[in-house]
C-alpha cells in the first residue's frame, strides 16, 4: 500500500506546522475513500476532500517546493492506486491541479518520477501498471506529456508486455491482453503527431512499433482468445491507421489490411513503411473481418474512409466498396457474433450520414437513388435480419432503419428529388406483415415524421387494433407504445402547426382518433392489456395533453369492474403527473367499492393510487391511513405471488412518503400549507400508522396462520424495517435510509413505538425459521441477519442451537433444511462469546478466533459421526441421523455467509482451511460411495464401481436386504407383502438421493467459491489439486450412478459450477481436469457395452452439458464444438445389422446427449451454429427401422424446435398469437430451409410403386405451422415451399392433409392469400363426374379453411375480396349435397363456407339454408322409420351442419332460423343435439339475446322429459351445463321462462335432489345437477316448498365439507350464490319465520366456505355473501358488487348481527367455528419429543386459519350477548356452554400458567415456538376464556355458582392477562394491543366520511 506509506509520511512531516488541521483532515477523507467499497462512500469522501484542498491551496501557495513536496506526493500516490475509477482518478486529479498552483514545475518533476517507476527496462507491465498508463494518458496533461517524452520506451514495454501475454496466455479470463491493447489503443490516439513517423517516414521507421504491429495482428487474428480483446485490437489499428498525415496513405494501409485474410501465413504486409510477416491463422473463424470492419466505422477518419482509392475503377472508396461489401458478407455468416455484425451495419449508415458531403462531392451522384444497387443491398439486409432473436441486434436494426430514412431523406433535399417511393414501398411492407412480428413497428416508427402521421393511419386502417394486441403481449408493448407516441406526437406537431389550437381542442383531435382504443384497453377483461395500456399509453398521455383528463374520466363513469379499473388508472396517472388529487364523497365511495371489488386487479390499481406520489415527501392524508388500515388486515391471506409482491412495492412507497415527510416536518421544511398543528398531528398519525404496521405483521406471523398471511408479513415486515430504520447495507445503490434518520428514530422511541428489535419480534421471526417453506424461511433468516442485533441474546442462542442440532438429524428434508438455516443464522448472529458457550466439538472449540471455521469444524464431526453410524446401519441413520441436514448446513455456511469468505483469505487460517476442506472432499466422496453402493448391494467406499446405474428392481433388491439387515439388529416385525413401498423403503431411498443432491451443491459452490479471482493466490490453493481431482470423481461417479432426477438435477448445478470455475482458471492442471472427463465420456459413449447407460442414469447425457456449459460465453467454445461433432459423427453412423434390443446404442445416446445439450439453458443460442447437421440427423433418425433410434430422434427434433423459435409465449388452438415468420427464419437459417425444404421435395415427388410412407414429414410440417407468415417481397424464400405444400393437399394420410393446411398459412404472405385461396376454389370439382381425388378435395378445403381462419383475424379480409372466391364456391354447392358420397368433404366445404357468411349472394345462402334442412329432416325421417344409413364421419358433417344453423341464426337474428334451430333441439337425433348444446357451452352464441332466450326456453321446456329419460349421462351433463351457462346471468330469467316450467318445476326439482342424494352419477354430473337444482329453487319455488329448501340445505352442506372434492365444494358455493340469498331473503320476511333456521345454516355454510383452500370456491362463496348486501329489486347488472373474501365474511358477520341477532341458534352456529383443541396433548408430545416419522398427515384444508377465525368471531359473540335482553334464549344457550366450556377453560389456563412460569417449558420452548398445533391450541383457549369472563360478565351471579368454575369475570380475568403475558415472554402469543387489534378485521370499507379528502 504505498499511499498509505506516503498518508503516515504526509501525517509526520506536517505534523506540528500551521498546515496540520487541514492536512490531516484531507488525509483522513483520502484514506476512508480508499478503504470504502460502495461507490457512494467513495465519492462521498473524496468530494470532502476535494473541498479541503481547496483551502489547502492557498496556504501550499505560500510555502516552498520542499514544504509542498510531501502532500503533492501523497495525493499523487493515492491517485495512482485509483486507476481502475475513472471518475475518481478525475477528482484526485482535479485535488493536485488545485494544489500545485504556482508550483506546476514541482508537480511535473514528482509525476515523471511517478511514472518512470513503471517503465523499468525489461520488464512487463503488469494490469495495474497498464491501468496507470491508460489513465495518465486519458486524463493527466502531466501524464501525456511524460508518455510523450518516454514514448519508445513506453512502445518498447507495451510489446514486450503483449508478447509476454501471447506466448502465456494468462487464463481465459483474464483482462491482461485487454489492458495492454487498451494502453496502444491510447497512445495512437492521444499522441498521434509523435507516432506518425515511427509509422510513415522512412527516416523515422520504429522497429519497437513495427514489432507491436505484428502482435496486433495476431490478436486481431485469433491469437487472443477473448472476443473483447480481439475487436479492442481492431480499433487500436484503425486508430493507427488515423496516424497518417495523408488519407490516401491510410486508405492504401487499409486496403492492404482488407486484403490480408487471404493471404494469411503468406509473404509481408507493408503498413505505411512499416513491414510486418503475415500471421497465420490456425483455425480462422471469421472474426478477423469483423474486427477489422468494426474498428475501421468505430475511429476511423472519414477523410480516410471517403477518399478515392487509387487503382481502383468508378472512384472507388473504402466506405462503399471495401466496407459495405464486409459488412453484408458478416450479416450473412452463421456465426456467434451476431450483435457486433449488426452493430458495424448501424456504424456503417451512421458513418454514411457524417460523410454525406465529400461522397457527393466525390461521385457527384446519389449515394441511395431509388434505383441503385447499394439501396437494395441495405433495404434487402435490413428486412432480411429484422427478426434476428438475438439481444440487442432490434436496437440497430431500429436505429439502422431511422439512419437509412434520414439519408435517404437528406438526399432527396440535396438534389431536390420529390419522388420519394421508399417511404411508400417501407410503409407497404410493414402493412403486408402480420402484427405478430415486432420488426414490422420499428420502421413504422421510423417512417411516420416522414410521411405524416394521416397518411400512415390512412394506408393502415387496422393499426389501432394492432396495437391492442401488441399490448396483449408483453415483448411486443414496448414497440406498440412506441408507435403510439410516435403518431401521437406527429400529431401534435401537425395540429399545432395548422391550425394554432388551445390545448382543449388538441385534446379533443385526440380523442376521435385514440380515445376509443384507449378505452378499449383500459376496459379490457385481460389484465395484462388494462396494465400496459395503463403503463404505457395513459400517463405517457396525460403528460403529452393534460386536457385529456376530463375526457377520459368521463368515459369511464360506469359502475360495472372494468369501468371502475380504468377510472382508477386514470387517477393515478392524473396524480402521478399533478401531484396531490382533490376527492370529492362520490369519488371516495367509487374508491372504497375499488379496495373491497373481488377482483385483485382492481384492489391493487386503487391501493397504486392511495400510495403513490411524485413526490416522496407529500404526506399521506387522514382518508389514505385510514383506507390503508381498513385495507391492509382484509388482505394479508391473498394467495397470488404476484399480489402480495406488488402489495409490498405500494405499501413501500407509502411508508417511504410518511417517513420522508416526517423528516421534512422534523428539519422544519414541511410544506408551507401546513400549520404547526397540522405538522404534530402528521408526525403522531405517521408514527402511529408504522407501528400499527409493524404489529400487524408480527402478529400474523404466528405458525397458525397460512402460509399466504406469513409470507405476505414477512412482506411488509421487510418494508418497514427497510424504510424505518437506520440500517446500512453497503451492497445496496438504491433504498439507503437518508442521513438524518436518527431523529425520526429518536422521535418515535420517545413516543413508546417503534421497537422494531423488541424479544417477541426477534421471537415471531425465529418461530418462522422453523418454517416447511424455504420462502419463508430464508426471508426470515435474512431480516434477522440484516437488520436485528449483531448478536442473539445468549439464552435463544443456546437453545436455538439445540434445535438446529435436533433437526439436523430428522429424516423429513423441510426439517433438515430448516436446521440448515437456523445452523446458518446462529452462525452470522454469534460472537467469541456465544459460541463458547455452545456445545461445540472439542476440536472445534479450538478455533473460536473464526466463528466460521469454528462451525464447519463442529458440522464436519456431526457429519462424520453420521457416516459412521451409516456404515453400520443405514435403515436407523436414514431415521434418526441422516446426512442430508448436515451437508446442506455446511453448504450454507460456507458459501452463504460473507464472514467465512474473509475467514478463508487470512493467512493464519489457510492451513486449517485447507486440512478442512481436503477432510470435507474425501468424508463426501466416502459417503457417495456409501450411499451409491448401498442401492447396488454394494457396502463401503472401497466397492467396486458398476459401470452403470441399477435397475429398479436391483435397487429394490438392495434396499429389503439393507432393511432386513437393520431389522435384525433391532426388533423383528411382522411380515407382509404390499404394492406399496415400505416407511423404511422411502426413509433409504429419501437418505440417499437428498445427501447426494446436496453432496452435488455443496462442491460445485466450494469451488466457485474458492478458485475465483478473489481469492488470493499467494497464500497457496485452499482446494489442491489432488482434492479437485477427488471433487471431480464424486461427480462422475454421482452422474452416471444415479437414476433420481431431482439428485441428478441437484449435482448438475453443482456440476456446472465446478467445470465453470476450473476451466476458467489461469492454472492449465485445472483446466485440463473437465476435457478430460470430457473425452473419457465421449470415449464411454462410443465404446461397447453390456448395459444401459442412457435409460439407466439420467445423469449421463448431464455430464457433457455441464462441462460445455462451464466454459466462458463470451469466447470460443472448443469443448463444445468437440462435443457436438463427436456426437454427430457417432450417431450418424450406420446401425449395425444384428443390434441388441436391451442395450442402448451409441447412436441412440449421442442423439439423447445433443438434445440434452440444445435444451441446456447455459448454452443459449451457441449450438444454434450447429443446428442445420442436427436438424438433419433428427429427421434422418426419424425414418430409422430402431424404436430407440426414433424415439431419441423426435425428442432431438423437438428440442431443436424449441430452440430456434423460442419458448411459445401464448398457447391457443395450435396456432401462437406471435412468433417468428417463415421468411425471417429462412433468411437466419438458410442451409436449414433447404434441408427443410429437400424433404418436403421428397415426400411430394411421383413414386411409380404408389404413395409411400415418410416419417420425417409430419414432423417438418409441425415446424412449418408454427411459424408467422411474413412480408410479400420478390424472391422470397418462403416461396419454394409453396408448391410442395399444396402438393400434400392429396397425401392418403388424414393427419399430413391436415398439418400440411396449418403448414401453409406462414408460406403464404397475406396479399397473396385471397390470390390462392381463388386459385384452391377453382381447383374444387364443378360436378361430381369430376372428382380425380377425394383426398385431394379434402385436402383442398382443409386448405382453404386454415387460410380463411388466420385471416378472420385483425387485419383479415373483407367481404370484397372474397366475393370472387365466394362465387367459385357458389359454383360447386354440390359438394353440400348427398351427391358428395364423403360426409367429412360435405362437412370441410361446410366449415369453409362459415368462414364467409357475407360474401355470398342471397340465393346461395337460401341454398346452403334449404340443404342443411333438407339433409337434418331426412336423418330425422329415416331415424323415424329406422332405415337410416350410417356412414364413417356422419356425425361431424350433423354437428358441423347444427353449429352452422346456430351460428347463421345469431349473425341474422332470423325468427325462422331461431325456430329452426329450436325445432332441431328438440328433435331425438343425439348428433344434432349434442352439436347444438356443443356450441352454446363454447360460447359461440355471439351477442344475440333472441338466440339465447329461445334456445334456454327449449331447454327448459324439455328439462322435466330428459330427466325422466335419462338415456346418457353425458348428454344429460352437457344438457344441465348448457342450460346453466345460458341462465348463469340472473338478468336472464324471464316470466316466460318461468311460465315454461310451469307445473313441472317441482317435479324436475325433486328428480335432480334425488339424484344428488342418492346416485352416484360422477362428481361432473353431480355439479350439474346441484346448480341447476339451485336455479330452479331460486326461480320456481314458493313458500310452501320449505321441505324441498331443506333437502336442498343438507346436500350442499354435504358437500361443501372439506373432505370432498373441489368440484363438489365448488357447486355447493356456486349454489349458494345462485339461490341461498333468495332463501336468506324470504326467512326474513315476517310471513315465513320457518325458513330462519335454514338461512343460519346457508350462512354457517357460507362462512366455512370462505375459508377453503380453493380460490375459486372462496370467490363464488363471496358472491352469496354480496347478494346479501343487496336490495332484492336490485338486478346484477356488474361485477364489482361480488366483494372480496374477507369483506364478504364481514358482511355475513354483520348481517347475523344486524337481522339474526335474536335467533337462539345465531349464538352455537358461531361457535362451531371455534374449534376445541386439546392443547394438553400438543404439550406431551412435544414433550415426548418422539422420533419424526418421513411424512407428515396432510392438513385437509390448508387455508383454514381457525386461530384467526376464532378472533374475528370473538366480537361478534361478544355483541350477540350484550344486545340479547335479559332472560332471553341467548342467554340460556349461553348458561349452557358456559357450564361445558368453563372448567376446562379454566383448567387449561392454569395448566398453562404451570408450564410457563416455572421454566417447565425450556427444554423444548424453541421447538414450541415453530409448532403451529401449538399456537393454535393456545389462540383458540386465549379467545375461549375472553368468551367466558364476557358470558360471566354478562350474566352476573346467576353464572358465578356454577360447579366447577369456582370464580368470578374479573378473577378470570386476571388470570387471563398474567397466562397472556407469560405466553408473549415464549413467542407463543402477540402482544396485547389496546387500539384496534391487528388480528382483527378492521371495521367495513367506506365508511369514512370525510369530505373532499386529498388521495
Amino acid at each position: 500500500m504505498g499511499a498509505e506509506r506516503e498518508a503516515r509520511a504526509c501525517a509526520a512531516f506536517y505534523g506540528t506546522r500551521g498546515l496540520a488541521p487541514a492536512v490531516l483532515s484531507c488525509l483522513r477523507c483520502l484514506r476512508h475513500f480508499a478503504g470504502s467499497t460502495a461507490k457512494r462512500c467513495k465519492e462521498k469522501h473524496l468530494e470532502e476532500a476535494l473541498q479541503l484542498t481547496r483551502v489547502l491551496s492557498e496556504g501550499l501557495q505560500a510555502l516552498g517546493e520542499a514544504e509542498a513536496r510531501p502532500l503533492l506526493r501523497c495525493v499523487l500516490a493515492f491517485q495512482m492506486e485509483a486507476t481502475s475509477s475513472c471518475s475518481s482518478f478525475q477528482k484526485l486529479e482535479q485535488m493536485v491541479t488545485q494544489l500545485a498552483v504556482g508550483k506546476e514545475a514541482l508537480l511535473a518533476q514528482e509525476v515523471d518520477t511517478l511514472l518512470a517507476g513503471l517503465a523499468l527496462q525489461g520488464e512487463v507491465l503488469s494490469p495495474e501498471d497498464l491501468q496507470s498508463v491508460s489513465m495518465f494518458l486519458e486524463e493527466s496533461s502531466l501524464g501525456r506529456q511524460h508518455w510523450r517524452q518516454n514514448l519508445a520506451l513506453l512502445l518498447q514495454r507495451l510489446a514486450s508486455t503483449l508478447h509476454w501475454v501471447l506466448q502465456g496466455q494468462p487464463t481465459p479470463g483474464s483482462t491482461w491482453g485487454y489492458l495492454a491493447i487498451k494502453a496502444c489503443l491510447q497512445v495512437f490516439q492521444v499522441l498521434p503527431e509523435d507516432v506518425a513517423p515511427l509509422v510513415w517516414s522512412t527516416s523515422g521507421k520504429s522497429e519497437t512499433l513495427q514489432s507491436l504491429l505484428g502482435l496486433l495482428l495476431e490478436v486481431a487474428w485469433g491469437k487472443a482468445l477473448n472476443k473483447d480483446t480481439r475487436l479492442l485490437a481492431g480499433t487500436a489499428l484503425s486508430m493507427l491507421v488515423n496516424t497518417a498525415p495523408q488519407p490516401q496513405d491510410g486508405a492504401s494501409a487499409v486496403l492492404t489490411l482488407f486484403q490480408l485474410p487471404s493471404q494469411a501465413g503468406t509473404g509481408e504486409l507493408k503498413f505505411g513503411e512499416l513491414v510486418v510477416v503475415v500471421p497465420r491463422v490456425l483455425e480462422p473463424d471469421g472474426l478477423e473481418k469483423l474486427v477489422l470492419t468494426r474498428g475501421l466505422l468505430t475511429c476511423c477518419k472519414m477523410d480516410i474512409l471517403s477518399c478515392q482509392l487509387e487503382g481502383l475503377p468508378n472512384k472507388a472508396c473504402l466506405l462503399l466498396d471495401m466496407v459495405f461489401p464486409a459488412v453484408c458478407a458478416l450479416t450473412r455468416e452463421q456465426k456467434d457474433c451476431h450483435y457486433y455484425c449488426f452493430q458495424a451495419c448501424a456504424l456503417w449508415l451512421q458513418r454514411l450520414q457524417e460523410g454525406l458531403a465529400a461522397l457527393w462531392h466525390l461521385t457527384g451522384t446519389r449515394i441511395l437513388a431509388q434505383d441503385t444497387e447499394l439501396l437494395q443491398e441495405v433495404t434487402q439486409l435490413l428486412w432480411n435480419n429484422a427478426e434476428t432473436p438475438v439481444e440487442g441486434v432490434s436496437e440497430f436494426i431500429h436505429s439502422s432503419f431511422r439512419l437509412l430514412l434520414e439519408i435517404y431523406h437528406l438526399e432527396c433535399q440535396h438534389f431536390q428529388d420529390q419522388e420519394r417511393p421508399l417511404y411508400q414501398q417501407t410503409l407497404q411492407r410493414v402493412v403486408s406483415m402480420p402484427w405478430q412480428i415486432k420488426a414490422r413497428y420499428m420502421p413504422l416508427c421510423a417512417i411516420v415524421p416522414y410521411m405524416g402521421s394521416q397518411q400512415v393511419l390512412d394506408a393502415y386502417p387496422d393499426l389501432p387494433q394492432h396495437l391492442l394486441s401488441c399490448l396483449s403481449t408483453n415483448h411486443l408493448c414496448p414497440a406498440a407504445a412506441e408507435v403510439y407516441k410516435v403518431l401521437v406526437r406527429q400529431q401534435c406537431s401537425e395540429w399545432q402547426d395548422g391550425q394554432r389550437g388551445t390545448e382543449v381542442a388538441l385534446a379533443e383531435q385526440w380523442a376521435l382518433c385514440w380515445l376509443p382504443l384507449l378505452s378499449q384497453a383500459l376496459c379490457s377483461p385481460l389484465p395484462i392489456l388494462q396494465t400496459n395500456a395503463a403503463n404505457h399509453l395513459l400517463t405517457w398521455t396525460l403528460r403529452q395533453l393534460p386536457a385529456t383528463q376530463a375526457l377520459l374520466a368521463a368515459q369511464f363513469g360506469g359502475q360495472d369492474t372494468m369501468s371502475l379499473r380504468a377510472w382508477v388508472s386514470v387517477l393515478k396517472a392524473q396524480k402521478s403527473v399533478a401531484g396531490a388529487l382533490p376527492l370529492g364523497d362520490e369519488a371516495l365511495e367509487r374508491l372504497s367499492r375499488c379496495l373491497g371489488t373481488r377482483e385483485e386487479g382492481v384492489r391493487l390499481a386503487a391501493l397504486g393510487l392511495l400510495c403513490c406520489s411524485p413526490n416522496t415527501n407529500q404526506p399521506l392524508s387522514g382518508t389514505e391511513v385510514q383506507l390503508l388500515r381498513e385495507f391492509l388486515p382484509l388482505n394479508l391471506n391473498c394467495d397470488s405471488s404476484s399480489f402480495r409482491q406488488l402489495l409490498q412495492a405500494a405499501v413501500r412507497k407509502a411508508l417511504v412518503r410518511l417517513r420522508d415527510s416526517s423528516l421534512a416536518q422534523l428539519r422544519g421544511k414541511a410544506p408551507r400549507r401546513s400549520g404547526p398543528g397540522e405538522g404534530a398531528e402528521q408526525l403522531t398519525q405517521a408514527v402511529g400508522f408504522v407501528e400499527w404496521l409493524l404489529q400487524l405483521s408480527i402478529a400474523s406471523l404466528s405458525p397458525g396462520s397460512n402460509y399466504q398471511r406469513r409470507k405476505t408479513a414477512l412482506l411488509l415486515l421487510a418494508a418497514v424495517l427497510e424504510t424505518c430504520t437506520d440500517t446500512w447495507s453497503p451492497d445496496r445503490k438504491k433504498g439507503q435510509p437518508p442521513r438524518t434518520m436518527a431523529t425520526l428514530l429518536s422521535y418515535a422511541r420517545q413516543s413508546g413505538c417503534w421497537d422494531f428489535f423488541s424479544q417477541p419480534n426477534l421471537l415471531a421471526l425465529l418461530s418462522c425459521l422453523q418454517d416447511s417453506t424455504n420462502e419463508i424461511r430464508d426471508l426470515a433468516s435474512e431480516l434477522l441477519v440484516r437488520y436485528f442485533p449483531a448478536t442473539f441474546p445468549e439464552p435463544i442462542a443456546l437453545a436455538l442451537f439445540q434445535l438446529a442440532q435436533d433437526t439436523l438429524g430428522s429424516p423429513r428434508v423441510q426439517e433438515a433444511e430448516a436446521g440448515a438455516v437456523l445452523m446458518k443464522t446462529i452462525l452470522q448472529k454469534s460472537d467469541s462469546g456465544t459460541m463458547k458457550s455452545l456445545s461445540l466439538e472439542a476440536q472445534a472449540a479450538l478455533t473460536l478466533s473464526s466463528r466460521g471455521l469454528c462451525f464447519a469444524q463442529h458440522l464436519l464431526h456431526v457429519l462424520q459421526a453420521q457416516y459412521k453410524v451409516a456404515c453400520k446401519d443405514l435403515l436407523r441413520a436414514a431415521a434418526t441421523a441422516p446426512m442430508h441436514g448436515a451437508i446442506a448446513a455446511l453448504r450454507r455456511c460456507l458459501l452463504q455467509v460473507p464472514e467465512v469468505a474473509i475467514s478463508m483469505q487470512a493467512a493464519e487460517l489457510v492451513q486449517s482451511w485447507q486440512e478442512l476442506l481436503t477432510c470435507l472432499v474425501t468424508t463426501v466422496k466416502d459417503i457417495t460411495s456409501l450411499l451409491l453402493g448401498a442401492l447396488q448391494s454394494q457396502q463401503g467406499p472401497g466397492a467396486d464401481e458398476q459401470a452403470a446405474a441399477p435397475s429398479f428392481a436391483e435397487m429394490g433388491n438392495a434396499i429389503g436386504s439393507l432393511i432386513m439387515l437393520g431389522k435384525a439388529q433391532g426388533q423383528e416385525e411382522e411380515e407382509g407383502d404390499s404394492v406399496l413401498l415400505s416407511e423404511e423403503h422411502n426413509l433409504i431411498l429419501t437418505c440417499c438421493w437428498v445427501s447426494v443432491k446436496e453432496i452435488g451443491l455443496l462442491l460445485g459452490g466450494l469451488a466457485e467459491l474458492l478458485l475465483s479471482p478473489a481469492l488470493c493466490a499467494e497464500l497457496g490453493p485452499l482446494l489442491p489439486l489432488p482434492t479437485l481431482q477427488m471433487a471431480t470423481r464424486v461427480f462422475q461417479e454421482i452422474l452416471l450412478r444415479c437414476r433420481h432426477w431431482g439428485a441428478v438435477e441437484g449435482c448438475s448445478m453443482g456440476f456446472t459450477k465446478f467445470c465453470a470455475a476450473l476451466l476458467n482458471h489461469p492454472d492449465p492442471e485445472l483446466q485440463a481436469i473437465p476435457r478430460a472427463v470430457l473425452e473419457q465420456g465421449l470415449e464411454a459413449l462410443s465404446g461397447p457395452r453390456s448395459s444401459s447407460i442412457t435409460r439407466r442414469a439420467a445423469g449421463f447425457p448431464m455430464l457433457f452439458l455441464c462441462i460445455v456449459s462451464g466454459e466462458a460465453p463470451a469466447q470460443a467454445r472448443p469443448l463444445l464444438t468437440r462435443c457436438i461433432q463427436t456426437l454427430l459423427t457417432l450417431a450418424a453412423t450406420a446401425l449395425p445389422q444384428d443390434w441388441d434390443q436391451t442395450l442402448d446404442l451409441p447412436q441412440v445416446c449421442a442423439l439423447h446427449v445433443l438434445q440434452t445439450l440444445v435444451r441446456g439453458a447455459g448454452l443459449g443460442g451457441a449450438v444454434l451454429c450447429h443446428a442445420t447437421p442436427m436438424m438433419a440427423l433428427a429427421l434422418q433418425g426419424l425414418g430409422s427401422p430402431c424404436w430407440a433410434m426414433r424415439n431419441a430422434a423426435i425428442q432431438l427434433f423437438s428440442a431443436l424446435t424449441s430452440r430456434l423459435l423460442g419458448q411459445p409465449r401464448s398457447h391457443g388452438d395450435g396456432c401462437p398469437s406471435e412468433g417468428l415468420s417463415l421468411h425471417a427464419f429462412l433468411g437466419q437459417h438458410p442451409k436449414l430451409g433447404a434441408v427443410l425444404l429437400g424433404e418436403l421435395k421428397v415426400a411430394t415427388a411421383p413414386t411409380s410403386g404408389g404413395p409411400r410412407l415418410h416419417p420425417a414429414l409430419h414432423a417438418i410440417l409441425t415446424l412449418l405451422a408454427q411459424l408467422q407468415p411474413g412480408a410479400d417481397s420478390p424472391g422470397s424464400p418462403s416461396a419454394p415451399f409453396l408448391g410442395p405444400l399444396l402438393g400434400l393437399a392429396e397425401s392418403p394420410i388424414y393427419a399430413v392433409r391436415a398439418m400440411a393446411a396449418k403448414a401453409l398459412v406462414p408460406a403464404v404472405p397475406p396479399p397473396q392469400r385471397c390470390r390462392l385461396l381463388l386459385q384452391l376454389a377453382r381447383q374444387l370439382p364443378a360436378a361430381p363426374g369430376e372428382i380425380r381425388s377425394h383426398n385431394a378435395v379434402h385436402g383442398h378445403l382443409l386448405q382453404m379453411r386454415a387460410l380463411l381462419g388466420s385471416a378472420t383475424g385483425a387485419g383479415g379480409l373483407s367481404a370484397e375480396a372474397l366475393h370472387p372466391v365466394a362465387l367459385q364456391l357458389e359454383t360447386r354447392g354440390w359438394l353440400l349435397t348427398p351427391a358428395q358420397r364423403c360426409p367429412l368433404v360435405r362437412a370441410a366445404f361446410l366449415q369453409v363456407l362459415a368462414l364467409l357468411p357475407t360474401s355470398f349472394s342471397p340465393g346461395f345462402a337460401q341454398y346452403i339454408h334449404d340443404t342443411i334442412s333438407t339433409e337434418l329432416g331426412s336423418l330425422l325421417q329415416g331415424e323415424t322409420s329406422g332405415c337410416a344409413e350410417l356412414q364413417v364421419g356422419s356425425a361431424v358433417l350433423h354437428q358441423t351442419m347444427a353449429h352452422f344453423m346456430c351460428s347463421e341464426a345469431a349473425r341474422l337474428a332470423d325468427r325462422e332460423l331461431i325456430a329452426a334451430v329450436c325445432s332441431l333441439l328438440q328433435q331425438p337425433n343425439p348428433d344434432i343435439q349434442l352439436g347444438i348444446l356443443s356450441w352454446v357451452t363454447d360460447g359461440e352464441r355471439g351477442t344475440c339475446k333472441e338466440v339465447e332466450n329461445a334456445v334456454g326456453l327449449t331447454l327448459l321446456e324439455s328439462l322435466q322429459s330428459v330427466l325422466q329419460e335419462r338415456r346418457d349421462k353425458e348428454f344429460l351433463r352437457l344438457y344441465l351445463e348448457a342450460l346453466l351457462h345460458l341462465y348463469r346471468d340472473p338478468s336472464s330469467w324471464s316470466q316466460e321462462a318461468s311460465n315454461k316450467l310451469q307445473g313441472s318445476s317441482r317435479s324436475c326439482l325433486e328428480m335432480l335432489l334425488h339424484m344428488v342424494e342418492a346416485e352416484c352419477p360422477g362428481p361432473e354430473l353431480l355439479f350439474q345437477a346441484l346448480c341447476a337444482a339451485s336455479l330452479l329453487l331460486a326461480h320456481q319455488c314458493g313458500d310452501e316448498a320449505v321441505a324441498l329448501v331443506e333437502r336442498w340445505c343438507a346436500a350442499l352442506e354435504e358437500c361443501s365439507q372439506s373432505s370432498w372434492s373441489e368440484l363438489l365444494r365448488l357447486a355447493a358455493a356456486r349454489s349458494l350464490q345462485l339461490a341461498g340469498a333468495g332463501v336468506v331473503r324470504r326467512s326474513l320476511r315476517a310471513a315465513r319465520p320457518s325458513l330462519g333456521p335454514v338461512a343460519l345454516r346457508l350462512i354457517n355454510m357460507a362462512i366455512r366456505l370462505l375459508q377453503d383452500e380453493e380460490r375459486e370456491v372462496r370467490h363464488e362463496a363471496s358472491g352469496f355473501a354480496s347478494l346479501l348486501r343487496q336490495s332484492p329489486g336490485e338486478l346484477l347488472q356488474d361485477g364489482c358488487i361480488f366483494v372480496q373474501d374477507n369483506v364478504g365474511l364481514q358482511r355475513l358477520l354483520e348481517l347475523l348481527l344486524g337481522e339474526f341477532g335474536g335467533h337462539p341458534e345465531t349464538f352455537n352456529s358461531l361457535l362451531q367455528h371455534i374449534p376445541v383443541l386439546d392443547l394438553r396433548s400438543v404439550v406431551e408430545e412435544l414433550e415426548a419429543n418422539k422420533a419424526a416419522s418421513l411424512y407428515k398427515e396432510d392438513e385437509p384444508n390448508v387455508f383454514a386459519e381457525p386461530a384467526v377465525l376464532a378472533q374475528q368471531l370473538l366480537p361478534v359473540l361478544v355483541q350477540l350477548l350484550e344486545k340479547a335482553p335479559t332472560g332471553s334464549p341467548l342467554h340460556a344457550l349461553a348458561l349452557q356452554w358456559l357450564e361445558a366450556t368453563g372448567p376446562g377453560v379454566l383448567r387449561d389456563l392454569q395448566y398453562c400458567k404451570r408450564c410457563w412460569s416455572q421454566g417447565a417449558a425450556v427444554r423444548w420452548g424453541m421447538k414450541a415456538l415453530g409448532c403451529a398445533k401449538l399456537h393454535t391450541a393456545l389462540a383458540v383457549l386465549l379467545v375461549r376464556a375472553r368468551l367466558v369472563a364476557r358470558v360471566l360478565r354478562v350474566l352476573g351471579e346467576s353464572a358465578t355458582t356454577m360447579p366447577g368454575l369456582g370464580c368470578g369475570s374479573q378473577e378470570l380475568e386476571q388470570e387471563l392477562e398474567l397466562v397472556q403475558g407469560l405466553l408473549v415472554q415464549h413467542g407463543l402469543a402477540p402482544v396485547p394491543n389496546q387500539d384496534n387489534a391487528p388480528g382483527e378485521l378492521g371495521p367495513l370499507l367506506g365508511t369514512d366520511s370525510s369530505k373532499h379528502a386529498a388521495v
